[in-house]
């Protein structure tokens, strides 16, 4: 009989440590390949990149041809939720997304219209079909990665209609009137859950949830908009899907990193590159860690980037690692850079 392929990331993910640890990166289907370059123009927009499961496999596909990475995540974004709820979203080149702001009476129809995701789950249909043609046409060894935005950092761009720098306009929102914002958070918890549960089912090993903007809150409201929310999700998805792994990357949490596992449920947590390595070290007592190389180095590339390689395997070796970045890779990073640091990891 011939033997199973082992897909190593999700081994580390329950517990297990590998002498090389399998390495990802995020956004590693991306503008510092030339070939995502050219497949994102034939797309036209962004979101029909996302929405074109044709477009939105091949540029999934593309870093795993070339890096042999030991997981692929799904091709998509964070928005395509406020998107499947009807809320209009858009990619400007050059400034990002932009959505219309949304007032509370825009949240109380949004929750008066999805007291199921049903709706939603079908404008998503593309998504999942993205999926399932993925996990057939990945390596048997590669783990497959869905993913999703948490509820406070999609609800930042929702609030304020942009990326801000300190995500003002929600923390603001978020005080004058906590009542629609509660409404908001918990809506997005449930469709986002309901997202990441279609994905499992569809072929998604794992599924990672990403709150880039934890780091702008302070002690309690992080507790609140968001340890509770993911709580929410990860109690939600395995109510479903009981041996769904769960990958919790609270960028920016500092010292809230410290109980976010056991609060949350998630199995594993990725690590950005301010996490000092004392603090990284006591976290994987608790089980697998992610991370948490910063991008910079790796634009950077010589003796930062081997020095940077170096700290996180001699920091993190004895117990289960998933090599990966403190955030996603940059456009302006020399594919060269990234041979470096797969050759320096692997041998």
């Amino acid at each position: 009989m011939e033997k199973q392929a082992e897909r190593k990331v999700m081994k580390v993910i329950e517990g297990a440590r590998y002498d090389v640890p399998p390495i990802w990166l995020m956004r590693q289907a991306g503008r510092y390949l030339p070939e995502y370059r050219a497949t994102r123009k034939e797309a036209g927009s962004f979101l029909d990149l996302c929405y074109t499961p044709d477009f939105a496999v091949e540029v999934t596909l593309q870093p795993i041809r070339r890096f042999g990475f030991d997981a692929s995540i799904l091709f998509s974004d964070i928005l395509v939720v406020p998107d499947a709820l009807g809320r209009k979203v858009e990619f400007v080149q050059g400034e990002g997304p932009k959505l219309e702001p949304a007032s509370a009476g825009d949240i109380a129809r949004l929750v008066d219209e999805h007291s199921t995701s049903e709706a939603a789950l079908e404008h998503l249909e593309p998504v999942f079909e993205t999926v399932r043609r993925l996990r057939s046409e990945l390596p048997a060894e590669t783990t497959l990665l869905g993913f999703c935005g948490a509820p406070w950092t999609v609800a930042t761009y929702m609030i304020a209609g942009h990326g801000t720098p300190d995500q003002a306009p929600a923390r603001l929102f978020s005080y004058a009137d906590p009542d629609s914002f509660s409404m908001l958070i918990d809506l997005l918890a449930d469709v986002s859950a309901d997202y990441l549960i279609r994905q499992l089912r569809e072929g998604a090993d794992a599924v990672q949830v990403f709150d880039s903007w934890s780091g702008v809150l302070g002690e309690r409201d992080f507790g609140h908009w968001c340890v509770e929310p993911m709580r929410r999700i990860v109690d939600r998805v395995r109510g479903e899907v009981p041996d769904a792994r769960i990958i919790g990357f609270p960028k920016g949490a500092g010292v809230n990193y410290r109980d976010y596992r056991k609060a949350t449920g998630v199995d594993a947590l990725g690590l950005d590159w301010s996490v000092p390595m004392a603090l990284a070290r006591e976290l994987q007592r608790q089980g697998a860690v992610q991370g948490n190389l910063d991008p910079m180095r790796l634009v950077a590339g010589g003796d930062a980037l081997d020095e940077g390689v170096d700290e996180i395997l001699e920091g993190l070796a004895d117990g289960p690692l998933i090599f990966n970045l403190g955030h996603g890779i940059t456009p302006q990073t020399p594919i060269a850079h990234v041979e470096a640091m797969l050759k320096r990891i692997r041998g």
